[in-house]
């Protein structure tokens, strides 16, 4: 069928959807949000709801579903979080007063990377766009949430950027349409069109933004790849996803390489730093944020992933968490002012984009109180180190202007009214007091009239042909003043307005609407003037964040009985009674972690090279010291007794590979993989763990190359530190040739038939792996397990060891094999006679379960 057959708004809607072909159109109808066609066949599947068809002219049916206008908050999240770009076409005029079809527009695109809706978003998370753009080998990087207006730019290599994707996580990426990315991506994705990616364009739509002559100022000047990638988010957000009003997005963090510690997707993964390795395990995060505030939970997180190397800024930190441990009442007061503030970085973000609904603007004002209470707190103290945590701007003109200009009870919408407060504005005064005592007027009016006039029965009313009006009786008729006008004829009366009279009726008719009007100006007004102090208000929310991150670590630190570390620019690392600060946590009521203590250098003990059985604890032992290393350089106590950190710039982890068989991948191959990132990126201050290396495949060449990655290591020049844990015994020999290897085993206890796990490092290697009680304490069937003992003393024989080629015919011999009868038993005999003269074939269920119970009581069963 022809375009020209469709209904007018179907027209309207295929005009509209046509510059929007990748996103969902929420096409608004009236009080619907409605959805077409493909978009209509998607919605209905993801959000539930009923999916039919409406007539289109005589271009046939078409698909519809859609759901109320006030439920958006409702639908919305489910699209977007199913990867969905969401365009929002509103209506752009009033439909009482439009002449034909209503005009339309899209007004908002909500991306899974763009977006304010507080259903969207996780509290503790940030919502990361990131936008790549390429030139040859390298990379500018740029990573924004809009949603707190968190600006971030750098520039790298592929790994560079992989690494950034893997640690932040953003929910979109968008690149230019002629390239690729170097790997696979999970997140969303959008390509822009080269224009986009212009110098010059994006040069200057930067300055225009931050009305700047120059990005000098940021320290980003010299980043050209980044600040090209930067123009195509600010080109984005403005004209793709109609994002126009983002002064929220007020500067640029540059990630300069060095001044984080550097750790792959495998370190972050493998020491589950963020998320546990499953549901329902814990992580790090989890038991060092205990932050009363989404800005502080987003903080702790972010310090995880960028661990300081800056031994100052560390030992700030560290002496402001010493400070608030110390001084638990003013910990205590500071804990109580931020149990009550909001996420006021999202709420800027509202705010400069105009969408803060007054119950936020609410939320804005109260918090900002607390932030004031919480200066004074701080100010009244002369212990405390303020400089380290920045000088609090005044935003006292701010908050009073909120106090004053708005209702303590806010509603959620401002179209509800009742947002400012009396006393503002005598015109809103005015009406409100026309609409609310309009009764009280009216008795008066009615009252002086009656007086003027002489009629004493004289009475108002309203109607709705002609309004208020004035009824007098037949009998007084000849009082009535010459100015009144009479509308109507009775049989006992007659009816009269007066110009007063009709000046009030258009008065209290227009109030409500009038009401509204104001309301919204003087709140538009309001927010326009909030807005000025946004870069004051965005600057004591950092200082709120950093108060709540550090009092988290204290809280944490005293619960747990850690201790401050002390770091230096030493490459030595040496822990004293260390303890995994996630496993402590998760032990049963009443079992004591064990403590080990571990030391590191690169001069005599570069490289521990750690035995010992499964299950003994040699993973958790790497681990929690790689915890305690990374806890140190982001500012928090750590679970030690003492700890001496010589910062380190890089940890690398090879732990507990999985197969990669998507990608046709063994363990074997993704241990290499990792293995052989580590060795081409290892630094002088690098802190290696390295777990099992080498069994994904044979045992000579497992030792070969374990062997060989030690040997590596040690011989090269910059001395990496290096825990390595293994079950080839073998390589205990090393220690022997190499004079910075030394042995190590996690000790257990050998009783007569059974170890018991000890738990604790000590110095020489282990002779045994002791898999077989490891397999027993498993479940294994018994007699499985005692048929590897004996497989296993034959292997130990030395006559065995040596004649290789017969050693498959010696494990197999008869006195070695398992025997389900051992025929000098008699009731084995007996039992197996009963059997060999049962008739499988004519027994039946009964029978069987009969025959079953009868050899059961041969046994004695």
């Amino acid at each position: 069928m022809s375009k020209s057959k469709e209904t007018p708004l179907m027209k309207q809607y295929n005009s509209i959807k046509a510059r929007y072909p990748d996103a969902l159109l929420l096409f608004r109808v009236g009080d619907f949000y409605e959805t077409f066609g493909e978009d209509a066949i998607k919605a209905s599947k993801i959000l539930g709801i009923v999916l039919t068809k409406r007539a289109n002219g005589q271009a046939s049916h078409i698909e519809l579903a859609g759901f109320p206008h006030h439920s958006l908050d409702v639908y919305l999240p489910k699209l977007v979080r199913s990867g969905l770009r969401v365009a929002i076409c509103d209506q752009l005029e009033d439909p009482a007063t439009a002449k034909g079809i209503v005009k339309r527009g899209v007004t908002e695109l909500v991306t899974p990377g763009v977006t304010f809706n507080d259903k969207v978003l996780e509290g503790k998370n940030n919502n990361f766009l990131l936008s790549v753009h390429q030139e040859k080998e390298n990379y500018g990087i740029v990573l924004l949430d809009v949603s707190t207006g968190e600006f971030f730019m750098t520039e790298g290599n592929s790994h560079k950027l992989k690494q950034l994707v893997d640690n932040f996580k953003p929910t979109e990426i968008i690149y230019q349409r002629k390239k690729n990315l170097p790997f696979e991506i999970s997140s969303y994705s959008f390509q822009l069109e080269d224009w986009a990616y212009q110098f010059d364009y994006a040069y200057e739509k930067l300055t225009q933004h931050f009305k700047t002559n120059s990005l000098k100022g940021f320290g980003v000047e010299d980043l050209r790849l980044g600040i090209v990638a930067a123009g195509a988010v600010f080109s984005y957000l403005v004209d793709d996803t109609h994002h126009k009003l983002l002064d929220h997005i007020s500067g640029i963090q540059r990630l300069p390489q060095d001044t984080f510690v550097e750790m792959d997707q495998f370190t972050i993964k493998n020491l589950e730093i963020i998320v546990g390795a499953n549901n329902s395990s814990v992580s790090l995060l989890n038991i060092l944020d205990q932050s009363l505030t989404h800005m502080g939970g987003r903080m702790i997180r972010r310090w995880l992933l960028m661990p300081l190397k800056d031994i100052k800024v560390i030992n700030r930190r560290l002496s402001l968490v010493r400070y608030f441990l110390n001084n638990p009442k003013v910990t205590t007061s500071l804990k109580e002012e931020l149990k009550g503030i909001s996420d006021v970085e999202r709420l800027l973000g509202k705010l400069a984009g105009e969408r803060i609904s007054p119950k936020e603007f609410g939320y804005l004002r109260d918090s900002l109180v607390k932030y004031l209470n919480i200066e004074q707190i701080l100010l009244s103290e002369k212990n405390i180190d303020l400089k380290s945590l920045g000088e609090f701007k005044d935003t006292r003109e701010t908050i009073n202007l909120l106090i004053n200009q708005l209702n303590e009870d806010l509603p959620v919408a401002l179209a509800k009214g009742n947002v400012i407060k009396e006393g503002v504005s005598e015109e809103l005064d005015r009406l409100r007091s026309l609409k609310e005592n309009g009764k009280e007027y009216l008795e008066n009016l009615c009252l002086k009239e009656s007086e003027k006039s002489g009629i004493p029965s004289l009475k108002i009313d309203f109607n709705n042909v002609f309004g208020y009006y004035l009824e007098v009786r037949n009998t007084h008729k000849d009082k009535v003043p010459q100015e009144w006008v009479r509308k109507q004829t009775l049989v006992n009366a007659e009816r009269y307005i007066t110009e007063e009279l009709k000046e009030y009726e258009s008065q209290i008719l227009g109030a409500e609407e009038k009401i509204s009007v104001l309301e919204s100006e003087l709140y538009k007004k309001l927010n326009a003037e909030v807005k000025k102090s946004l870069l004051e208000i965005q600057h004591n929310t950092r200082i709120i964040a950093t108060i709540d991150s550090l009092i988290s670590f204290a809280e944490v630190a005293q619960e747990n009985y850690y201790t401050q570390p002390h770091l230096d620019e030493s490459k030595t690392i040496e822990i004293t009674e260390g303890r995994h600060p996630v496993i402590e946590k998760q032990l049963p009521l009443g079992e004591v972690y064990v403590s080990n203590s571990v030391y590191l250098d690169d001069k005599n003990q570069q490289i521990l090279m750690i035995t010992g059985p499964n299950m003994a604890g040699k993973s958790a032992l790497l681990r929690q010291t790689a915890l305690i290393v990374l806890m140190a350089q982001i500012g928090s106590f750590v679970p030690a007794k003492n700890a001496k950190i010589g910062i380190v710039d890089k940890i690398f982890t090879r732990v507990g590979a999985s197969d990669n068989l998507s990608k046709g991948e063994s363990t074997f191959m993704v241990e290499m993989n990792e293995t052989a990132s580590i060795l081409n990126n290892i630094s002088e201050r690098s802190l290696i763990l390295l777990d099992e290396i080498g069994r994904g495949t044979s045992t000579y060449d497992g030792v070969s190359i374990a062997w060989a990655i030690a040997e590596y290591l040690h011989e090269h020049p910059t001395c990496p530190k290096t825990l390595f844990a293994t079950h080839y015994h073998e390589l205990n020999e090393m220690t022997g040739s190499f004079k910075r290897i030394k042995n190590f085993n996690v000790s257990i206890k050998e009783l007569k038939d059974s170890i018991v796990f000890l738990r604790k490092l000590v110095a020489g290697g282990s002779e045994h792996s002791f898999g077989i009680h490891v397999a027993k304490l498993a479940g294994m069937p018994v007699s499985l397990t005692q048929r590897a003992e004996q497989i296993l003393k034959t292997l130990e024989n030395k006559d065995v060891r040596k004649d290789l080629k017969n050693r498959t015919k010696m494990l197999t011999e008869e006195n070695m094999q398992l025997s389900f009868f051992q025929l000098d038993d008699p009731v084995l005999e007996n039992i197996r006679e009963e059997i060999l003269k049962t008739d499988l074939n004519t027994l039946t269920p009964i029978e069987a379960l009969m025959k079953l119970n009868h050899i059961k009581k041969m046994i004695g069963g």
